[in-house]
């Protein structure tokens, strides 16, 4: 049901969700099933404009005529090398064993997600870098798009769902840090109580207060140059979660795609799905040279923290701007099996049957965030994160193919039925909410220049790209430090003066997330998985 030109300045709800990918989806339909009223808020004009619908290669299923706990080992080893033993194994062996039942009952049987099958009827599986054996559910190369298809259409007809677009969240509210009363600082557990949020339709700050707040706002790539994300995935969890004082961690690792699309006048780089490696597909140096094997003996399929290393490496010796994945000898009906990709490669003028795709490695997954256990709780007692922006240790130091899609699924899952059975059983008094101002504007001067936000945003993408890519100094990160604390600082006083607007708060929130990133690479001297030192 969505609400779209609601003026309201202050409303109250049972529970909010910022975020409408397939975490935030699936765990406003599960606490609607369950009869609770749910908020769910959008930045874009409608549910779409995340991550979610990005993702080209699918979500992990379960291996065909492998017994179900044999194939939840299996799964799990094959995460923890991915992760080089950095993960959560409890949060591991989460998922390997409710994943498959999730999406029997959420995408499949409740969205309606028609996954491509064989001719026998039985779900066509796919291998991605990784994986032992193939275990990918997948629909064509546009899975994330079918899947959200699918859960946007339950969403917007639920009667329990209320919607509002174009609603950017400023800033968490808590009690210790809001309430006008200094009598909820004292014996009182800080806790999270709504959110800010900016109503683009009028230009105005709305007070969303809510008994339980869930972040599922995406990722961060956008704080990079070079990045796979959707516009709106500048960390928006990870600054107001640090400023609001919630737990964060795994900071560090910062996933890079192999395989991005490599056209110099775009900022946003179209992926590549690793799903073409897995069916075939070769990378190639400038010289139509294979090259992955004198890297690692897993050649184009070793996981994507290799890939991304062994790239880079290639192109800095050779001083290409690019490397090439060469698709002409996969078995498949390439416009078939990969349209996305064959449309967008086709608009640039390749036709891959018969020449290779120009590729560089892309920011796109953070395995770090908001610090949240199997059922999505944080630090903060209120405040609940999902999908990308939460960190459950699923990933450890670098993330497996396809777990992304099926994360987000499982937890929102589980942070919905917790939330069901919380909802009723842990009232917030009246007059905590009561004490929660309306947002106040520090500055009411419109300084945002279009010009300088987009100066400030280079430096901060160029900044991070250089200095917090794929491999990292002590001498970067130094340098990146003492660059993002001052434009951070200088951010601060420009949001003080100027009168609140979408482009400033994400500069706001992009600044402040990539100048935590950059403390916590600062932080950890090891080099592993995503947080490559060549020092």
């Amino acid at each position: 049901m969505a609400d779209n030109m609601d003026s309201a300045v202050r409303r109250h709800t049972q529970v909010l969700i910022i975020g409408s990918g397939i975490a935030g989806c699936t765990a406003a339909l599960t606490l609607a099933d369950a009869g609770n009223d749910v908020l769910l808020i959008n930045a874009g004009e409608d549910l779409q404009g995340g991550n979610s619908e990005l993702a080209q290669g699918g979500i992990i299923y379960k291996a065909a005529d492998v017994p179900p706990a044999d194939e939840a080992r299996a799964l799990a080893h094959d995460i923890l090398v991915a992760g080089h033993d950095y993960n959560y194994r409890k949060a591991v062996h989460y998922l390997c064993k409710n994943g498959p039942t999730c999406i029997d009952e959420v995408l499949v049987q409740r969205a309606g997600v028609q996954f491509d099958k064989n001719a026998d009827g039985s779900f066509n599986l796919t291998r991605e870098g990784g994986h032992g054996r193939p275990r990918i559910l997948h629909c064509a190369d546009y899975s994330g798009r079918a899947i959200m298809e699918g859960l946007m259409a339950q969403v917007t007809a639920h009667p329990r769902i209320t919607c509002l677009f174009r609603r950017s969240a400023i800033d968490l509210l808590t009690s210790h840090h809001h309430a006008k009363s200094s009598q909820y600082r004292y014996g009182v557990e800080n806790r999270c109580l709504g959110a800010y949020v900016l109503n683009e339709y009028n230009g105005c700050p709305e007070t969303i207060l809510a008994d339980w707040t869930v972040l599922a706002t995406g990722g961060v790539g956008q704080v990079f140059l070079h990045s796979t994300n959707a516009p709106a995935c500048v960390g928006t969890a990870i600054s107001m979660a640090f400023r609001a004082g919630v737990a964060l961690s795994n900071l560090e690792f910062m996933q890079f795609h192999p395989t991005a699309f490599y056209e110099e006048r775009s900022h946003r780089r179209p992926l590549i799905t690793e799903a073409m490696r897995g069916e075939g597909a070769r990378l190639l140096d400038g010289s139509g040279k294979p090259f992955m094997e004198r890297h690692d003996p897993r050649g184009d399929l070793a996981p994507r923290d290799i890939v991304a290393q062994a790239m880079m490496e290639e192109m800095l010796h050779n001083g290409a701007h690019c490397l090439f994945l060469d698709a002409t000898r996969v078995e498949q009906d390439l416009p078939t099996r990969f349209p996305t990709v064959f449309n967008q490669c086709k608009e640039a003028g390749i036709d891959i049957r018969k020449e290779p795709i120009p590729v560089v490695p892309a920011a796109h997954y953070f395995c770090g965030g908001v610090l949240a256990d199997s059922r999505g709780r944080t630090s903060m007692p209120g405040l609940y994160a999902i999908g990308e922006c939460a960190c459950t240790g699923l990933h450890g130091a670098n993330r497996l193919a396809s777990t992304s899609l099926l994360e987000g699924l499982v937890w929102g899952v589980s942070c919905g039925r917790d939330l069901a059975t919380r909802c009723c059983t842990h009232p917030v008094p009246s007059a905590l909410f009561a004490a929660i101002p309306e947002w106040m504007h520090e500055g009411d001067e419109r300084h945002d220049d279009p010009a300088l936000v987009a100066q400030d945003w280079a430096n901060i993408r160029s900044t991070m790209w250089n200095y917090v890519g794929i491999s990292r100094s002590t001498a970067r990160l130094r340098r990146a430090f003492e660059d993002l604390r001052d434009l951070v600082r200088h951010i601060h006083d420009f949001y003080k003066r100027t009168r609140i607007s979408r482009p400033l708060v994400d500069l706001f929130h992009g600044s402040q997330t990539a100048y935590v990133i950059t403390q916590a690479a600062m932080r950890n001297p090891h080099s592993l998985g995503c947080h490559h030192r060549i020092d």
